[in-house]
């Protein structure tokens, strides 16, 4: 009985190896990938001799990404880290990207009867006109940044006025936690359920929509176009970010889940 117990324990641990190591080459590639958008950058600065709104927004954007163990060597170089920044900084974001990952994992998966039509905050399909997001509910908020630039965050609600009409909300990022108060047309309500692309095409966003999507391994939403939509329930949507330093202006295909993309209210770039 021992034996086939520690058979069962070994093989549990085995599994969990293999997802380790899966995960692993999936942070590398991810890694890989950042450190050129970081090069390509400052390549970018470099020749138009300017840091413009846009620049700033992207470097303070990939400097919250957590490189691979073998990348900060090449990103010191670049300047954008140096040995002060204390390394329990990357372990706290490392938490929180993977409460993110599981939040959006977990996100159950809409099942209607024969003939029933998915409801508001089903996969693409938006909150009704009245709808006030709950306390500890997470949304996309429109908020300014210490240089005065906008951008998107991910936020939880902390509590919703009817008598000014306004939300109090929480930068979900422990880093930089500030509590912003912001009116209904900054805020963004996040899916509550999965649309399923099998019996619920319609719910999801549709190739080259323009979207608000999570940066991959960042809390801040980009504009970006669907590159291909989920194909199966358990799949996230391809998207393009918006991104000046390629020469079609966007960035090469990157999966984020279905949790994390909301309507694009802005009109496409020409």
């Amino acid at each position: 009985m021992a034996l086939v117990s520690a058979d069962s324990r070994i093989a549990e641990l085995l599994t969990e190896l293999h997802q380790l190591i899966k995960q692993t080459q999936e942070e590398r590639s991810r890694s890989e990938h950042n450190l050129v958008n970081i090069q390509k950058t400052h390549e970018r600065m470099q020749t138009e001799n300017k840091i413009s709104p846009y620049y700033r927004t992207k470097l303070r954007v990939l400097r919250t990404i957590p490189l691979a163990p073998f990348l900060p060597t090449a990103a010191k170089i670049a300047g954008l880290y140096n040995d002060s920044e204390p390394p329990r900084k990357t372990m706290r974001r490392g938490v929180l990207m993977t409460l993110l990952q599981q939040s959006a994992m977990t996100l159950p998966l809409w099942i209607g009867k024969p003939g029933d039509k998915p409801p508001p905050l089903c996969g693409a399909i938006p909150a009704s006109g009245d709808y006030v997001a709950k306390p500890g509910d997470k949304v996309a908020a429109r908020v300014k940044a210490v240089d005065g630039d906008e951008q998107w965050i991910l936020a939880e609600v902390v509590s919703y006025s009817h008598a000014t009409n306004k939300y109090e909300v929480d930068d979900i990022d422990e880093e930089g936690k500030e509590r912003h108060t912001l009116s209904r047309r900054r805020i963004i309500p996040l899916p509550q359920w999965k649309a399923n692309p099998e019996t619920d095409p319609e719910a999801l966003f549709q190739k080259e929509q323009l979207v608000l999507a999570l940066y991959p391994q960042t809390t801040c939403f980009y504009r970006a176009l669907i590159h291909t939509p989920p194909q199966r329930p358990q799949d996230d949507y391809s998207v393009l970010f918006e991104d000046t330093s390629y020469a079609d202006g966007y960035s090469p295909p990157l999966n984020v889940a279905q949790r994390y993309v909301v309507a694009c209210k802005e009109p496409k770039k020409k």
